[in-house]
């Protein structure tokens, strides 16, 4: 995993190049709604990509991570359809809803089923090279959500130039990355990792809570402000020091809640002698997104180098999937 973690800037060079020779037909329909349906590491994107464009697109975004879809979805909601494989259940699941609704259908995938569907019912699609996990293909599946949402009249290409300044900065990072990563994993071992962003990040917290359980083999949970000042605040009076508290923050976060989270943090330091902030480099939310990101996913590497586990496998989903596959 490490591997694939260090080519992460030219994974965003192909996927660029992916999504510019993409052979998309016109749209025909005015759309009124977006829903973007996938799990795991092929859905993460999504909700990463549709926090990102929110000030820009005006049209709502729904993201969705279940078997069926919001009785909303009709002829005049793109349903952006997201699973590397092409066959997770329950993408395919929703996929077959959202047409039984007559939606407008794009899919991102590598191949499977999805692939097949897409062809056979002349949709959008966008074909991802075939590979590792799909959480290892991120960068694929996040930059396809900007190129589609663009073909639809729905975001400008602005985002183009804010992947490409991000794979400059993430390279000219690389070094100072890496090393700020070994050390905050140093600090995590043996720890639960509790990890706080802001409301309009939360896509990014999920992201590396998903990589800490997949590739170091953890448990942690995450937490947005300013809602976890209503709520889990008060949880950490029972707080403790086998916790410790990871904040992903940017210098434009809100500034109120840039103060909710000063104040906050006395409130973790009273019950951890671990409290981390990391803050985001680069100019574009997307910039900033892309280093967090890529932070926290050398982080999970590191941490599961640190525990002796081994990165890459995902035994208990595949036996999950096998169980599953007994049922049809």
């Amino acid at each position: 995993m490490k591997r694939l973690v260090s080519i992460f800037t030219t994974q965003l060079k192909e996927a660029l190049i992916i999504g510019a020779e993409a052979q998309l037909r016109p749209n025909e329909k005015e759309i009124h709604n977006v829903l973007i349906t996938g799990l795991g590491g092929s859905g993460i994107g999504g909700k990463i990509v549709s926090q990102l464009v929110a000030d820009e697109c005006n049209v709502p975004i729904v993201i969705n991570n279940t078997y069926d879809v919001p009785s909303f979805v009709n002829e005049k909601t793109l349903v952006i359809v997201s699973t590397f494989s092409g066959n997770t259940e329950e993408t395919l699941f929703a996929l077959k809803s959202a047409q039984n609704k007559g939606a407008e259908i794009a899919i991102i995938t590598s191949g499977g089923e999805a692939l097949e569907i897409a062809k056979s019912n002349n949709y959008n699609h966008i074909i991802l090279p075939p590979g590792d996990s799909p959480r290892a293909m991120f960068t694929y599946s996040f930059t396809q959500q900007f190129y589609l949402l663009n073909h639809y009249g729905l975001i400008g290409g602005e985002f183009v130039a804010d992947i490409e300044a991000s794979i400059n900065l993430l390279d000219s990072e690389n070094v100072s990355i890496k090393s700020e990563a070994a050390a905050i994993a140093k600090q995590l071992n043996g720890k639960t990792t509790v990890i706080y962003a802001e409301a309009k990040f939360e896509g990014v917290a999920t992201r590396f809570r998903q990589q800490l359980n997949e590739n170091a083999k953890v448990l942690c949970w995450h937490h947005v402000f300013p809602e976890m000042n209503h709520n889990e605040l008060v949880g950490w009076a029972g707080g403790s020091d086998n916790l410790a508290v990871v904040v992903f923050r940017n210098e434009d976060d809100f500034g109120r809640t840039q103060v909710r989270m000063d104040i906050s943090k006395e409130v973790f330091k009273k019950h951890t002698s671990t409290y981390i902030e990391i803050n985001s480099k680069g100019e574009s939310a997307i910039e900033k997104a892309l280093y967090l990101i890529l932070l926290g996913d050398w982080i999970s590497v590191d941490l599961a180098a640190i525990l002796g586990v081994d990165d890459i496998e995902v035994n208990i989903i595949s036996h999950l999937k096998g169980e599953l596959a007994k049922l049809k």
